[in-house]
C-alpha cells in the first residue's frame, strides 16, 4: 500500500510539473508576441533596421531596413517569467535549486545585453558591423565565467565531464572551466551565425528547447525543475516570435535575440549535467560556425578558392537555389533527428 501511494504522489507530482511546463511556456509564447506586436512599430520609428552587407545574398537588400533587435521581447520576457519562476522556485524548494535557474536566466541575460550594445553600435554606425570581434569575445568570456563560478558557488555544477552516448564521467579538475568556458562562448556565437535568415534560429531553436523540456521530465528518476523551467522560457520566446519573424520576417532578432538564445540553450545543457550534448542536439548551430571556418582557411590556403558558394553554409544552400522557408524546414529537421540521437547519448 505504501509503494502504490509513493508511486501515485510521484504521478501526481510529474502530472503538476507538466501543467507548470505548459503553462510557462504559453505564458512566455503570448508575452513575446504581445511585446513584439507594440515593439516592432517602436524600433521602426526609431528606424532601427537592419543594415545589409554587400557581400551577402544580392536578394536579401530587400530586406534592409526591416526592424532589427526585435530580441528585446525576450529579454523582457525571460526577465519578467524568470523572476516569477525564481521567487517560486525559492519558496517551494529552496535556493540551492533556484539558483542554478537563477544563474542560467542571467546568462542569458547578460548575452542578450552584449547584443544590445553590439546592434546599438551597428545601428549608430549605420553599417552591420558593431563590436569588433575580440571586443565580444571578451565580454563573453567574462558572463561565462561569471556563470561558471555562480553555478559552482551553489553546488549547480561538477568538474567531471560527462561523455555523451561513452557513458563515463571524466574527473577534469580546473581543466573543466576552460573547456566550459569556450564551450559557452562557442554556442553562443554559432546560435549568432545561424540567424541569417527569417526564422532560422528560432525554429531551430524550438526544438532544441523542446528536447530539453522532454529531458527535465525523462532523463532522470526524479524531474528537472530548474531545466523544464528553462526550456519552456526559450521554447516559448522562440515561438511567439515566429509569429513575426518567419518568412516573411516583419522583425529581425539582432544580435540581442541570438546571443541571449545561444546564452539559454548552452546553459539548459549545463542544467541537464550534460553539457557537450549540445554539440549534438545543436548542431546545426556547430554546422554554421564550421562552415565559418572552413570557408575562411580554405581561402586563405588556395589564396582566393572558396569551399562553399558562401557561408555560413545557409548562404551556400540560398545560392543553390533553396528558397529561405526550404531551408528552415531542412535545418529544423535535421535538428529534430539529431535531438532524436541527442537522447541516446543522455
Amino acid at each position: 500500500m505504501h509503494v502504490t501511494n509513493l508511486a501515485a504522489k510521484r504521478k501526481e507530482k510529474t502530472m503538476t510539473d507538466m501543467i507548470l511546463y505548459i503553462a510557462a511556456a504559453l505564458v512566455s509564447f503570448a508575452l513575446t508576441a504581445i511585446i513584439s506586436h507594440f515593439l516592432i512599430p517602436v524600433l521602426a520609428s526609431r528606424k532601427m533596421g537592419q543594415k545589409i552587407l554587400e557581400i551577402g545574398p544580392r536578394w536579401h537588400k530587400s530586406k534592409e531596413g526591416t526592424p532589427t533587435m526585435g530580441g528585446l521581447a525576450f529579454l523582457i520576457t525571460a526577465a519578467v517569467i524568470g523572476c516569477a519562476v525564481s521567487v517560486y522556485l525559492a519558496i517551494k524548494f529552496g535556493m540551492q535549486t533556484a539558483a542554478p535557474f537563477i544563474m542560467t536566466i542571467a546568462l542569458g541575460l547578460a548575452s542578450g545585453l552584449i547584443g544590445i550594445i553590439d546592434d546599438s553600435a551597428k545601428l549608430r554606425k549605420a553599417q552591420n558591423e558593431g563590436l569588433t570581434a575580440p571586443q565580444k569575445f571578451l565580454l563573453q568570456l567574462v558572463i561565462a565565467g561569471l556563470y561558471l563560478l555562480g553555478m559552482s558557488f551553489f553546488g549547480g555544477l561538477r568538474t567531471s565531464l560527462y561523455i555523451p552516448f561513452v557513458g563515463v564521467a571524466i574527473e577534469l579538475g580546473v581543466f573543466y572551466y576552460v573547456i566550459a568556458l569556450f564551450l559557452i562562448v562557442g554556442i553562443m556565437n554559432a546560435v549568432n551565425l545561424t540567424d541569417g535568415i527569417d526564422g532560422l534560429a528560432s525554429s531551430v531553436s524550438v526544438i532544441v528547447a523542446l528536447f530539453f523540456g522532454i529531458a527535465a521530465f525523462l532523463a532522470a528518476e526524479a524531474v528537472n525543475v530548474p531545466l523544464y523551467f528553462a526550456s519552456a522560457i526559450v521554447l516559448g520566446v522562440c515561438a511567439g516570435f515566429l509569429v513575426y519573424n518567419f518568412y516573411p520576417a516583419r522583425v529581425f532578432m539582432g544580435d540581442t535575440g541570438s546571443l541571449f538564445l545561444g546564452g539559454m540553450v548552452v546553459g539548459c545543457a549545463f542544467l541537464l549535467g550534460n553539457p557537450l550534448i549540445i554539440v549534438v542536439c545543436g548542431f546545426v548551430y556547430i554546422c554554421e560556425t564550421a562552415s565559418v571556418m572552413l570557408q575562411v582557411g580554405y581561402f586563405k590556403l588556395t589564396h582566393g578558392k572558396r569551399l562553399f558558394k558562401m557561408a555560413p553554409i545557409h548562404h551556400h544552400f540560398e545560392k543553390c537555389g533553396w528558397s529561405e522557408i526550404k531551408i528552415v524546414v531542412i535545418f529544423s529537421l535535421v535538428t529534430a533527428l539529431l535531438c532524436g540521437v541527442a537522447w541516446l547519448g543522455l
